[in-house]
């Protein structure tokens, strides 16, 4: 469009063809008229044709000169297209690099006490099913004063355990086991005194009142229904036998046969006790057939409320902040935090998130790793710093959404990011602030800039991928074997080489990537961590003497080390950090010096100055730069950038000077 509008500029100016004519010859090339230079550059720098004033004032001066560039590079919105310009260039999105499947949220609810509440997959664990809240009709801590089934709750409640933890304070039978019948009564009591309960094999009136089951309407109202296992259920269809207790009602049934195998061989009647998995204590378990529900309780207001208020109402499990299990010490700062009852939101709902009306956590987030990257860019082009700063500058930025994130230690089980700097040297803001408020701070010597932001480590979530996407987007290359590549024979012993730098075929590229990816070797993979080499050795004892005991897990304390011997070189690396392995003496010194050395190395060979060239010369001209082009232009520019001090705007406009760029071609 830019470079077929200039007729149309001129007609809507009311200029005569004369200015049309008003062109230079360029190597025998026309070049464009001031009205469309004028456009190119408008749609170039500020992504937007010029309006009438400007065509107006430009063509009253006649001329574009430097200082109207330089004003223009002044504009909000030039700074908005360099923004741009570096999103489409590191590819900032981690939407489906970050995996959020809900199970951290609470919700609003609307009855009894309308508490907030998860209803995510972990609810199987705490409540029997996937989906289930808790009841928002009875408050945790006086469980007694409200009743659902007292012939299935006992004389007695226990509201919490010993270590105050919140135990089920009503139940329901399961229907996805259960075919649940309503009765025609006000409640199971009066179901039994009606003798709705008697069952088929005569017996007590209530002999089946342990399977009766009060179940909330939606209106919130009590109704009783006969809840037995399913007769259309293969799995439940033959549960006939019955056991009875001493008052003659029924407490369990069973398959008439036992089925070696089955889904089910007996369900037991309904209560609120827990059963114990694996027998650990503290560690709850519910009861299969079973809907147990803790009550609500009030807990501090969560971070993202704006309301002002001090507390809310909330499900008790949801509202405990506690660090670890009392009884088994596991951790609550785990993705398993939402399954154990012990855990909880975490103070101020800080392991939580919430999504309705305006407010999406999840998506501030988000929003706010994609835009920490252009912050970075953006702040070295504005000041007119070394362009290159944007790969190995410590500064960075925070706004509401990454100080609370980074401060409070929040999205546990979703996220996994080490904060960029100790927690007291992180700006902190309210999370109430504007979330397009930022403010800068400088993170820890380990970082060099965009290229260890969570943006980057999560969107490239492999070394390799880390530094495939450097060699494009900075070096302008790409991995490819060569033309003239050629693979052994099937058979041959180095096709299993497991160190892909030797690998006949693989090692065309991969004798490049794999010392280069070391560089990145101090960052975890899938994940934004940062593995420190005080917390994270070289080798640990430890993971060497798991690996040799054949617990390759080491419970959960050595997913970064080498636990397997796939080769002779695995065999005398057990214990060793994997980054470390395959690595020659030469080539460890990449995993200290990180990205920042990579990119002082690239500095030396003007690769990163010839590929930003090209970047430039592409997005200003809308095309690459021909063979002709690279040998006519390419070394003047480089020179020339390097004595400006490498700016970015010194670049864009050493590439609106050359005469390529006002070509009719």
């Amino acid at each position: 469009m830019r470079r077929s509008a200039g007729l149309l500029s001129a007609l809507l100016l009311g200029v005569s063809s004369s200015a049309l004519a008003q062109e230079q010859c360029v190597d025998g090339m026309s070049q464009v008229p001031l009205e469309r230079h004028l456009r190119q550059l408008y749609l170039d720098l500020l992504a937007r044709p010029p309006n009438m004033d400007e065509y107006r004032f430009i063509q009253a001066k006649g001329i574009i000169t430097e200082a109207d560039v330089d004003e223009l590079m002044s504009r909000d919105e030039f700074f908005a297209r360099v923004k741009g310009y570096h999103r489409s260039l590191l590819r900032t999105n981690v939407s489906a690099s970050v995996y959020d499947n809900g199970d951290t949220r609470v919700n609003s609810t609307t009855d009894g006490f309308k508490p907030l509440e998860s209803r995510g997959n972990p609810s199987a664990s705490t409540r029997g099913r996937n989906g289930l809240g808790c009841d928002h009709f009875i408050q945790q801590d006086s469980c007694n004063a409200a009743t659902q089934d007292p012939h299935l709750e006992g004389t007695s409640k226990l509201c919490r355990d010993t270590n105050g933890v919140p135990m089920p304070v009503s139940v329901d039978y399961d229907t996805g086991i259960f075919a649940c019948t309503p009765l025609a009564a006000a409640d199971c009591a009066a179901a039994a005194g009606a003798g709705l309960l008697a069952g088929t094999g005569g017996g007590v009136t209530d002999k089946l009142l342990y399977f009766c089951d009060n179940r909330r309407q939606t209106n919130g109202t009590l109704a009783p229904f006969l809840c037995l296992p399913d007769p259309a259920k293969p799995t439940t269809m033959n549960m006939t036998a019955e056991t009875l207790d001493g008052a003659g009602r029924v407490v369990s049934f069973a398959n008439a046969t036992v089925v070696p195998g089955a889904a089910y061989n007996q369900l037991d009647r309904c209560d609120l006790s827990l059963g114990l998995r694996n027998g650990v204590k503290g560690s709850y378990v519910t009861r299969r057939g079973c809907w147990v529900r803790e009550g609500v309780a009030q807990a501090p207001a969560p971070f993202w409320d704006k309301s002002g208020v001090s507390t809310v109402t909330v499900c008790a499990i949801e509202a405990q902040d506690r660090a670890v299990n009392p009884v088994t010490m596991e951790s609550c700062e785990t993705g398993r935090f939402m399954s154990d009852r012990s855990c909880g939101c975490g103070a101020g709902f800080r392991r939580c998130e919430f999504a309705e009306g305006t407010t999406n956590v999840q998506s501030a987030r988000v929003n706010a790793v994609n835009e920490e990257p252009l912050q970075i860019t953006d702040s070295v082009v504005r000041r007119e710093e070394d362009y290159f700063n944007i790969l190995t500058t410590r500064r960075s930025f925070l706004n509401s959404a990454l100080s609370e994130f980074y401060r409070e230690k929040q999205g546990v089980g979703v996220w996994a990011v080490t904060p960029p700097s100790s927690l007291e040297a992180l700006p902190a803001i309210d999370y109430t602030m504007d979330a397009n408020t930022w403010l800068e701070y400088t993170r820890d010597p380990n970082n060099a800039g965009v290229l260890t932001t969570p943006a980057f480590l999560y969107r490239f979530p492999t070394y390799r991928s880390r530094v495939n996407v450097f060699y494009e987007a900075f070096l302008c290359k790409h991995f490819s074997p060569p033309p003239d590549a050629k693979l052994p024979p099937a058979d041959d012993a180095c096709n299993r080489e497991n160190n892909l730098a030797r690998r006949c075929g693989c090692n065309y590229c991969h004798a490049t990537i794999e010392p280069t990816g070391a560089h990145w070797g101090r960052y975890g993979e899938r994940n934004a961590t940062f593995l420190d080499p005080v917390k994270f050795p070289r080798y640990d004892a430890k993971c060497r003497d798991c690996a040799l005991a054949g617990n390759t897990n080491c419970d959960g304390e050595c997913s970064n080390y080498v636990m397997q011997a796939l080769d002779g070189d695995g065999a005398n690396s057990l214990g060793l950090l994997k980054t470390y392995l395959y690595r020659t003496p030469d080539e460890e010194p990449n995993i200290s010096g990180g990205p920042r050395l990579l990119v002082e190395r690239m500095l030396q060979t003007g690769d990163l100055e010839r590929c930003a060239v090209k970047n430039v010369w592409k997005e200003m001209l809308g095309r690459p730069m021909s063979d002709q082009e690279q040998a006519l232009y390419m070394e003047k520019l480089t020179g020339e950038w390097l004595t400006r001090g490498r700016s970015f705007k010194e670049l864009m406009k050493l590439v609106i000077d050359t005469d390529a760029y006002r070509r009719i071609d």
